[in-house]
């Protein structure tokens, strides 16, 4: 057999604990308000993978609910090397609850007053939403999406397994590349 299904089930019930489920959904939740709710609607950008979503929605018109897994996808590919499919399996559920929330906020009016004549409350609000978010998946070992994969991949291309516990998004499962 080339692929053995029970072992991959087995890893992804090893992988998602029930809190780490929840803390993926609260986050989540956290998370995509405030991109929504203030950063899209003030048109204030994040730089990274968030900045390039909010960059192709403005560009194109493209929902970040179907722009996030495709970067995020992209991202993956690169951080399977380097980072294991354990990290994979748990920031690619981090990636669906991502865009069902947006989807979610993009279906509710907005839930916020408009902050486009105060600049800095709405950069200073929308940055304690993604930073509260993003904080509460890295807390338990989930990846906060696309941008912590390619910050996990990259501190290990060049700085071997040492560098892991130095990214904090990168979860104590995570499997190290060894030389063979």
């Amino acid at each position: 057999m080339l692929f053995n299904f029970s072992k991959l089930s087995s890893k992804i019930r090893a992988e998602l604990t029930l809190k780490r489920i929840i803390f993926i959904i609260v986050g989540s939740a956290i998370f995509t308000f405030g991109i929504h709710n203030i950063h899209s609607r003030v048109d204030i950008t994040e730089g990274g993978i968030i900045g390039l979503m909010l960059l192709i929605e403005y560009w194109t018109g493209l929902s970040p609910a179907v722009i996030t897994p495709v970067l995020d996808c992209l991202c993956y590919v690169l951080a399977f090397k380097f980072l294991g499919s354990g990290f994979i399996i748990v920031s690619a559920v981090s990636t669906v609850t991502v865009s069902l929330f947006y989807k979610l906020w993009e279906l509710i009016p907005f839930m916020l007053p408009d902050l486009s004549s105060f600049p800095l409350l709405a950069a200073v609000l929308g940055a304690l939403f993604v930073g509260v978010g993003v904080g509460v998946g890295v807390g338990v070992g989930v990846g906060a999406g696309a941008a912590s994969v390619y910050a996990g991949s990259v501190a290990v291309y060049f700085f071997g397994e040492e560098a892991l516990p130095s990214v904090p998004a990168v979860p104590p499962t995570v499997e190290p590349v060894r030389e063979m």
